[in-house]
C-alpha cells in the first residue's frame, strides 16, 4: 500500500510578483527547484500564511537566482506580491520507504535565500530521486 508524505517544503516564501494574464502555474526560482527535488511541471500546493488562501497548480522555472516566487493565471487572485506563503511537494512511499524517508525542507529569508532543515541522524537515508538508501 502506498501513502502520501510530504516530499519537500519551501517554507516562509515571499511572493515576488503576482500576473494574472500569464497562462497559469507558479514561478520558482531553478535554484530552490533544485535544491527542495520539485520539478518543473509538478503538482505543489501553495498555502499563504498572509491571508490564508490555500490552492494546488504547479511549478515552472523562474531565472536560475533570480528569487522569483511569482503566481501566474487565476492563482494571482489569491496571493499579492509580500505575502508569505509554504509551498509544498507530496510523494507516494510504499511501507518499506516510509521509515527511512525524510522530506527537503528549506527555509526562506525574505529575500528568498534559503536554509535547509537539519536532517535527523539516521546512518541509512532513503532518496526517492534516485530510489536508492545511502550509507
Amino acid at each position: 500500500m502506498k501513502r502520501t508524505f510530504l516530499f519537500a517544503k519551501l517554507h516562509q516564501a515571499k511572493v515576488t510578483q503576482a500576473d494574472l494574464h500569464y497562462e497559469g502555474s507558479f514561478s520558482i526560482d531553478e535554484e530552490l527547484l533544485e535544491v527542495s527535488g520539485i520539478h518543473e511541471n509538478e503538482q505543489i500546493h501553495v498555502l499563504n500564511i498572509s491571508n490564508g488562501h490555500r490552492f494546488i497548480t504547479y511549478a515552472i522555472k523562474a531565472p536560475k537566482y533570480s528569487r522569483i516566487m511569482g503566481a501566474n493565471g487565476a492563482c494571482a487572485h489569491l496571493v499579492s506580491p509580500g505575502d508569505r506563503v509554504i509551498i509544498c511537494a507530496y510523494a507516494e512511499l510504499d511501507s518499506k520507504e516510509i521509515e527511512y524517508f525524510e522530506p527537503k525542507v528549506l527555509f526562506l529569508d525574505e529575500n528568498n535565500n534559503y536554509r535547509l532543515k537539519s536532517q535527523k541522524s539516521s546512518n541509512h537515508k532513503l532518496s526517492i530521486q534516485e530510489n536508492i538508501i545511502t550509507e
